[in-house]
């Protein structure tokens, strides 16, 4: 397995807009291994950054999986590897989530698979320890594929809160794509905005990076 140079991504949003509403930014990911229906679920939502402020923030290369059951019960989080499954399964002390010795279909992907004799199952990701991505209600039997791409998506939303999930109308309205392949650090500069009829769209453009 080859070394990772860098196991985060160091970034800064920093608000060169000229918003004057106090709007919130909200950043996600999309699982590109299935297709949800084109939801997402609010990653990091950030509040309160005034002009020229700045908020640094970790991007882990590396994703954890939890599971929870139909108790409410939740798994720890563990580090999941490309390829690797993990099986919900039953033993003397209750409902665990273990590494399976049969990998995942794709090198590319990380599955969770419910292997319980009966009662549904949720598939958590988490990334720096804020939910990331999940696939609910999965039965005996199913399961949860996972591929994330180095990218995120940011924009200007409003009355969301992290770990909500987003709807495809919340979605349409966040265009920006920021691609993170081979950076080890960046500022996200965001500029636009503005009151009245001079207002302009907002914009976040990568600055200062650090490859």
């Amino acid at each position: 397995m080859l070394k990772l140079v860098t196991e985060n991504i160091k970034l800064r949003l920093v608000n060169h807009s000229d918003d004057a509403n106090n709007s919130s930014i909200v950043i996600f990911q999309q699982n590109v291994a299935e297709d949800f229906g084109e939801i997402a679920i609010a990653w990091k939502v950030i509040k309160n950054l005034g002009r020229l402020d700045y908020h640094p923030f970790l991007y882990p290369l590396r994703f954890q999986v939890s599971a929870s059951d139909s108790y409410g019960n939740y798994t720890p989080q563990l580090t999941a590897y490309d390829g690797q499954a993990y099986d919900m399964v039953k033993d003397n002390s209750g409902d665990v989530l273990r590494l399976s010795k049969t990998p995942a279909v794709s090198p590319n992907e990380v599955e969770v698979r419910n292997n319980l004799a009966r009662g549904s199952i949720n598939a958590n990701i988490y990334r720096d320890g804020k939910l990331l991505a999940n696939k609910t209600n999965m039965a005996p039997g199913q399961k949860g594929v996972f591929q994330f791409h180095p990218t995120i998506y940011i924009g200007v939303v409003s009355q969301i809160e992290e770990g909500q999930v987003m709807n495809s109308a919340i979605i349409s309205q966040i265009n920006t794509e920021i691609n993170l392949f081979g950076i080890q650090s960046a500022d996200i500069v965001m500029s636009g905005g503005g009151p009245g009829k001079n207002s302009t769209p907002f914009d976040f453009q990568l600055a200062n990076i650090n490859a």
